[in-house]
């Protein structure tokens, strides 16, 4: 076993085993981790030696904060699209093999779940959270839109929490998370490392889950839920900060808070986002992985993804110059533009 490599695949006992392996980086995703784990997932479908899947992350900050943005920014500014693409491409269709894994996939979560992380946890079949668990989906803070997924998995939330979570990118601690499902099991930090063991000696799954749930209690969103579902199923993002605005004025913080953190983000992001959450609640998931890699192969095409890694990630001066600047100036047929078929270059489930 490398212990310098980006991601470990490796037997232990009755568990297939996937550290990912970049704790410097938050274990941000790369081409190669994301073939090296569909390696490894394919060989053990169908090893009887493994029963179980179970992903964690190196170190204590991540679990995976994402895919490597600065990375992949930097290939399409040089006019690699193409290699660009073929990060997306492969990344979608692992997260189809994980939605559809045969075998128990276990993700191991006591820290940051982000962008690419939450397409390797998300979707498998059990998320523990830990007491650092940290899920956000940031992604029109910086001129992007949330894939990995999220088109199937947030309009399937409660209420109107998919909205909620796309338009604002706000951050969700372990207590929401069991509330929303987006984690399945609640563990002490300090007891992950004896689930671990468990599940690795071969113990039954949901047994050794259930000895080691605790309570989260109950988080912060639990009494917002009521603003939430009613400024966010408008219908349009105009109309949700309208609602925003209105619940503000009779006095919600909470409210008016969310609204001002919205008009710091892309207005073309958000539009794109709203779309997702409207068409997603109606696809299956290979064709919401297919709508997302025809909206990520045009995202290069616009020039706010590119202003926003820069406002944030590079110079982190958080003054993004989104273009259009208005919301009102996002035009519904330029929307429409992202989920238009690629014809030849769609997305092969693979």
């Amino acid at each position: 076993m490398d212990e310098t490599a980006e991601i470990i695949c490796e037997k232990q006992g009755q568990a297939g085993v996937i550290t990912l392996n970049r704790p410097r980086a938050l274990n941000a995703l790369t081409l190669n981790m994301v073939r090296e784990m569909r390696r490894a997932l394919d060989a053990w479908a169908d090893d009887p030696q493994v029963t179980r899947i179970l992903v964690q992350g190196a170190g204590e900050k991540a679990f995976c904060a994402g895919g490597d943005i600065r990375r992949l920014t930097e290939l399409l500014q040089a006019g690699e699209r193409d290699e660009a693409l073929a990060f997306w491409r492969e990344e979608y269709q692992l997260n189809i093999r994980i939605k559809r894994y045969p075998k128990p996939y276990i993700a191991l979560l006591d820290g940051i779940v982000m962008g690419g992380g939450v397409g390797v946890s998300l979707h498998g079949s059990h998320r523990v959270a830990g007491e650092r668990y940290l899920f956000a989906m940031p992604e029109v803070g910086i001129g992007f839109f949330p894939d990995v997924g999220a088109t199937y998995a947030l309009p399937r939330l409660p209420g109107a929490m998919g909205a909620y979570l796309a338009l604002t990118g706000e951050r969700v601690k372990r207590a929401d998370a069991i509330m929303l499902g987006l984690a399945t099991h609640s563990v002490a930090s300090e007891g992950m490392a004896d689930l671990r063991q468990d599940l690795i000696d071969g113990k039954p799954v949901e047994a050794a889950l259930a000895r080691a749930a605790v309570d989260p209690g109950l988080g912060p969103l639990s009494e917002h839920r009521a603003v939430i579902d009613s400024c966010f199923s408008a219908e349009s993002v105009a109309a949700v900060l309208q609602r925003l605005d209105e619940a503000a004025d009779k006095g919600s913080d909470f409210a008016a808070k969310t609204a001002a953190g919205m008009r710091t983000k892309s207005p073309t992001s958000m539009s794109i986002a709203f779309e997702q959450i409207r068409r997603g609640a109606s696809l299956d998931f290979e064709e919401a992985m297919k709508t997302e890699f025809r909206i990520v192969s045009r995202i290069g095409e616009g020039g706010d993804f590119f202003e926003g890694v820069r406002a944030v990630l590079i110079d982190k001066d958080n003054q993004p110059r989104w273009e259009p600047a208005k919301l009102n100036d996002v035009k519904s047929e330029d929307v429409d533009r992202y989920f238009a078929s690629l014809g030849p270059q769609e997305m092969e489930i693979a």
